[in-house]
């Protein structure tokens, strides 16, 4: 839908050189404070500085935490001194509406005036920087995930008319129509890989074929489970993830079990990949990597489909849970990361992971007890994920019309 694609904020095509240094230095700055977190002795104290600033208050009690934090104040001061300016040069030239996955340019866009603003939030929890010092006299609608981030929003103080639950904005390669037709298909497939001892199916077929339909619930050929592993941004789960390789190789190899990393757009994990499998003699090992982030999401999104078990931090990805996919969550980075933990332990569509070097015994016993199956379909149920039609919806009508149907809630 966007003119001209998609624009990712700090390229040098759309940045002067002063804030393309600024967004680098912020970025390293993240990722080496993430990776800290795994060091020995210092890194808790290193990594608390990241997690302070990410904090997430409780939730309850429920009260009014519309003053602006120092994260506001700080955002704020950055935009002053040149952050989204690019972004902002490139859309004063038409009066299209922005349409934003992160704080900053809605932020930003904002202050400079701009009257149609749309802010897509990808997790369950936000911190108070994603609401603007001044919520009520604020433009930006935000467009959430859950009923849980209404009600944060709302204690920031942004009003309940500029808040739209439209659900996780999925990709259409995997949804399909407005019928979900892909989904579906794909979906059929995954709980016959995934229900290795005949667990699910006698108890939730007549539910499965209701919502599936019966055409896509048939056994497929190949019932092989396949798990992608997904490495964070800042590359700092390589270590579970080569823990979790050589504890499945025996597995891989008689074929018991299929495995991916996702590299991301970044070259040295993927070399890691490559030596990772050099080491293990394991060329089976599939790598999801692009060098540019368009090849990589048209990667991913063809991967997602088939994948079976996504094991992932507990980052934005936990929204995948909502294409039936059950999330094996490694440790969460900072607080929102610990809350899309909880959040998809209470909807039952994700298991904190065991420890990686014996990956081939619990990740098994939870295959053949059906808890991954039924992980997939608690996910599939109760996680919106028809954001992405209903978003187009709001940003064409400026609204949107309910809908009772499970599935395209």
């Amino acid at each position: 839908m966007a003119q001209g694609g998609v624009m990712t904020l700090g390229r040098a095509s759309n940045a002067d050189p002063a804030e393309h240094t600024q967004w680098e230095r912020l970025r390293r700055s993240y990722e080496f404070l993430s990776r800290t977190k795994s060091w020995p002795v210092i890194g808790g104290a290193i990594f608390g500085i990241l997690d302070r600033l990410q904090n997430i208050p409780a939730f309850y009690p429920v009260r009014d935490m519309s003053n602006p934090s120092f994260q506001v104040k700080w955002l704020k001061r950055l935009i002053a001194g040149g952050m989204c300016r690019g972004m902002l040069e490139a859309v004063a030239a038409q009066p299209l509406p922005i349409v934003t996955t992160f704080y900053a340019p809605a932020i930003a866009a904002d202050e400079a005036g701009h009257s149609r603003i749309y802010c897509v939030i990808c997790d369950v929890e936000v911190n108070r920087a994603w609401v603007a010092e001044n919520p009520k006299k604020s433009r930006i609608v935000y467009l959430v995930p859950s009923g849980r981030t209404v009600g944060r929003l709302k204690q920031y103080g942004v009003p309940g008319e500029r808040i739209w639950v439209t659900g996780f904005p999925l990709p259409i390669e995997v949804l399909g129509d407005h019928t979900l037709s892909v989904l579906r298909h794909d979906m059929g497939l995954r709980l016959r890989r995934l229900d290795t001892a005949n667990r699910f199916w006698p108890l939730h077929r007549r539910e499965a074929e209701h919502y599936l339909g019966a055409a896509n619930c048939r056994v497929p050929r190949d019932r092989t489970p396949r798990i992608s592993f997904a490495i964070g941004g800042a590359g700092a789960q390589t270590d579970i993830a080569a823990a979790a390789a050589h504890s499945l190789r025996k597995r891989i190899v008689r074929g018991e079990v299929q495995l991916t990393v996702i590299a991301g757009i970044r070259p040295e994990v993927a070399k890691f990949v490559e030596h990772l499998r050099k080491d293990l003699a394991l060329p089976q090992i599939g790598m999801v990597y692009g060098d540019t982030m368009e090849r990589y999401f048209a990667r991913f999104a063809e991967c997602i489909r088939t994948t079976d078990i996504l094991w992932t931090k507990p980052s934005e990805l936990s929204f995948y849970c909502g294409l039936g996919i059950p999330i094996i969550m490694a440790p969460p980075i900072g607080s929102q990361e610990a809350f899309n933990q909880n959040w998809l332990v209470e909807i039952q569509a994700g298991y904190p992971q065991g420890d990686p070097d014996y990956a081939d015994e619990w990740l098994f016993h939870l295959l053949e007890g059906g808890r991954l199956a039924d992980a997939a379909w608690d996910g599939f149920l109760k996680a919106r994920k028809y954001g992405t039609y209903r978003i187009r919806e709001i940003v064409a009508r400026g609204s949107i019309g309910q809908d009772s149907s499970v599935l395209r809630r």
